[in-house]
């Protein structure tokens, strides 16, 4: 098993590849989000239906402003509050300016605001990234780097780290209806 640094990582991302990385509580799978071929390799390794949609993870909320235009100041400001947890925010995009393959089948997008660090570094370089839990469909998102070999084996490239300190994936939450989606 080959563990990948951050500059490895980013010319990954630039190549059009994904990867696996640590997140703030489990092991997630990542690409660029505009680069439809690398989306699809996250979709079908996952077994994962195209119209749940995935996740956009950023550094900074500038990273995501072209998807933000259907907020307010004050909706903004909370998506940069500190949060008790790490939280993933549904937000309207009822122009459907994010990509088909990240929105899914909805007029919305899922962004997070990653607290960690290596995850921080990563969008740093390469911009938001979608961020998906790393496991097929159905079963237990990783945990360890050896379960997301066990999972994927060579096929998908791993971002040496550790996890952060929560003990599961995001909760999410719809900004506009404040209405918990996964707790």
């Amino acid at each position: 098993m080959n563990l990948l640094n951050l500059a490895q990582a980013q010319a990954l991302i630039a190549n059009g590849q994904i990867l696996a990385y640590p997140t703030e509580g489990v092991w997630g799978l990542g690409c660029d989000p505009l680069c439809t071929c690398a989306v699809e390799q996250i979709l079908a390794i996952k077994q994962r239906e195209a119209a749940k949609g995935l996740i956009l993870v950023a550094a900074h909320l500038d990273q995501l402003s072209p998807w933000l235009y259907a907020l307010s100041a004050a909706q903004k400001q909370r998506l940069q509050a500190p949060q008790p947890r790490p939280t993933t925010w549904v937000i309207p995009d009822p122009e459907h300016r994010a990509p088909a393959s990240i929105r899914g089948g909805h007029a919305s997008l899922a962004i997070r605001l990653s607290q960690h660090p290596q995850v921080q570094a990563l969008c740093q370089l390469c911009g938001p990234l979608v961020s998906t839990s790393a496991n097929p469909a159905g079963l237990a998102a990783a945990l360890s780097v050896q379960e997301v070999y066990a999972y994927f084996g060579e096929q998908v490239p791993i971002l040496a780290g550790d996890l952060g300190q929560a003990q599961q994936a995001s909760r999410i939450l719809d900004l506009v209806s404040g209405r918990i989606l996964r707790a």
